[in-house]
C-alpha cells in the first residue's frame, strides 16, 4: 500500500467504477479504460483537466470544500464515501507507531458482555480481529480456523462460503469496513501485514480491496450457517468505543420467537454447559495439584 497518495489512489480507482451513460457522457467509439476518462471528471466537477491529473498524481494536495463536493457528485459517491473522500484530503496526524499501545479491552466492559447471556457480543479491532467476546458471541463464531479474525475468517478460511450463504455480500462489506476504520492511517503496522497476507493469497481480497469502496459498519441483517444450530439469521449493530478509538462493540439480536431466536438458545445452552465443564475442569486440577 503506497500511503503517499492515497487521495489519488481513491479517486483513480471510485472513476474506474463510473460507467460515463450513469453520468450521462456519451459513449463514441471504443474505449480503452474502465468508467470514466480523466477528462470526464474533470468536465462534470467543473475543473480543468490540469487540475484533475495533478489532484490525481498527488501534484495538487490542498483541494477545497466546494471542489471535493464536485468530484464526490461526478464520481456518484454515496455518504460514506464522501466523508472519506473528505478525511483524504484532509488527514489528521496519527499517533506515533513508536508510542502506539497493544489494544485492550477494559474489565469493565468485558463484565457487562458477560452479563448479556442471552446475546451474542463481540468486540473488534481496527483490523477487524475480535479482541474480546462474551460466551455466546464466542459460540457464534467458533469451529473456524479463524475464529479470532473476521477478516481472515472470511478469506482465508475453508468453511467460509457456507458459514456465510450470503458471501459476496459480507465479503464486500468487510472490506469496506476494514477501509473506513483505516481512515488515512495507512502506516499502521497490523493493517499493512494484513492487506499483504490476504492479497497474495485471496483473489477476491484483491478485487475488492482495489475498488476503494467504504462501508462504515453500524447495523445490518446477517445469515450465518452454523455448525452446531444451523441456519441463524440475526440483526446486529455496531457502536464505536468511545474510551478506545477504533473498537467496535457489536451486538447480535435474533427477532423474538424466530427459529433464528429458538436456535441461538440452543447455542447459548450448549455454551453455557461448555462454559460449566471447563471451569470443573479446572477446579479439578487445581484441587489435584495438576
Amino acid at each position: 500500500m503506497d500511503s503517499d497518495n492515497l487521495l489519488g489512489q481513491f479517486l483513480r480507482a471510485r472513476r474506474g467504477l463510473v460507467q460515463p451513460e450513469e453520468q450521462g457522457v456519451p459513449v463514441i467509439g471504443r474505449r480503452r479504460v474502465a468508467g470514466l476518462r480523466r477528462e470526464e471528471v474533470a468536465m462534470l466537477s467543473g475543473l480543468s483537466t490540469d487540475y484533475y491529473v495533478r489532484l490525481e498524481q498527488g501534484r495538487e494536495r490542498n483541494p477545497s470544500v466546494q471542489v471535493l463536493d464536485a468530484l464526490a457528485r461526478a464520481l456518484l459517491l454515496d455518504d460514506d464515501a464522501i466523508a472519506h473522500l473528505h478525511r483524504l484530503a484532509r488527514p489528521v496526524p496519527g499517533r506515533s507507531r513508536k508510542n502506539a499501545r497493544r489494544q485492550r479491552v477494559s474489565p469493565a466492559l468485558r463484565q457487562m458482555m458477560n452479563g448479556w447471556a442471552g446475546t451474542p457480543a463481540v468486540i473488534l479491532g481496527r483490523c477487524m480481529e475480535v479482541l474480546a467476546h462474551n460466551p455466546l458471541g464466542g459460540a457464534l463464531f467458533a469451529g473456524h480456523t479463524y475464529s479470532g479474525d473476521l477478516m481472515r475468517l472470511v478469506f482465508l478460511d475453508p468453511d467460509a462460503r457456507d458459514f456465510y450463504p450470503d458471501w459476496d455480500r459480507v465479503a464486500a462489506n468487510t472490506v469496506g469496513g476494514l477501509r473506513e476504520a483505516a481512515g488515512t492511517d495507512y502506516d499502521d503496522p497490523r493493517l499493512i501485514e494484513l492487506v499483504g497476507e490476504l492479497s497474495l493469497k485471496s483473489e477476491a481480497f484483491r478485487t475488492l480491496w482495489s475498488r476503494h469502496d467504504i462501508r462504515q459498519k453500524r447495523h445490518e441483517t446477517k445469515r450465518f450457517r452454523h455448525p452446531v444450530v444451523g441456519e441463524l439469521t440475526l440483526d446486529y449493530e455496531s457502536l464505536t468505543i468511545n474510551s478506545a478509538p477504533g473498537q467496535q462493540l457489536v451486538v447480535y439480536r435474533a427477532e423474538p420467537g424466530s427459529p433464528s431466536a429458538h436456535a441461538l438458545s440452543l447455542l447459548g445452552s450448549l455454551a453455557a454447559t461448555e462454559t460449566a465443564r471447563a471451569s470443573d475442569s479446572v477446579q479439578q486440577d487445581l484441587a489435584t495439584g495438576d
